[in-house]
């Protein structure tokens, strides 16, 4: 798993993950997602084009950041997952916590709201 994190418009993160968001995937970058995104207590994107594969420590890793990150005043939104990880998402009801959108535009859109 890989993360990178950049600034977009100045004011956001924007963490692009790549790879399987599984349980080692999640061991691998949890304290880099946590550090970037609610340790950072900015708004944040995190984009999941690059992720095939999510499982139960990769939903508890986006939520735990998300509630935590609300708790410091920002918002976390997610964008561009493939069909697979997004259909899971839905099931799970994680789309109910962390705003789950298209594409970045439409993401940095809802932060700006």
């Amino acid at each position: 798993m890989e993360l990178e994190v950049t600034e977009v418009d100045g004011k956001h993160s924007c963490i692009r993950l790549n790879g399987r968001l599984d349980a080692a995937g999640a061991e691998q970058i949890g304290i880099r997602f946590t550090a970037s995104t609610a340790a950072s207590a900015r708004n944040a994107i995190v984009d999941l084009a690059g992720v095939p594969f999510i499982a139960s420590m990769g939903i508890r890793l986006l939520i735990s950041s998300a509630r935590a990150l609300n708790a410091k005043g920002g918002k976390l939104v997610m964008f561009g997952a493939q069909e697979m990880v997004q259909d899971l998402l839905e099931q799970a009801a994680v789309d109910q916590i962390i705003p789950l959108v298209a594409t970045q535009t439409e993401a940095l859109e809802l932060l700006a709201a």
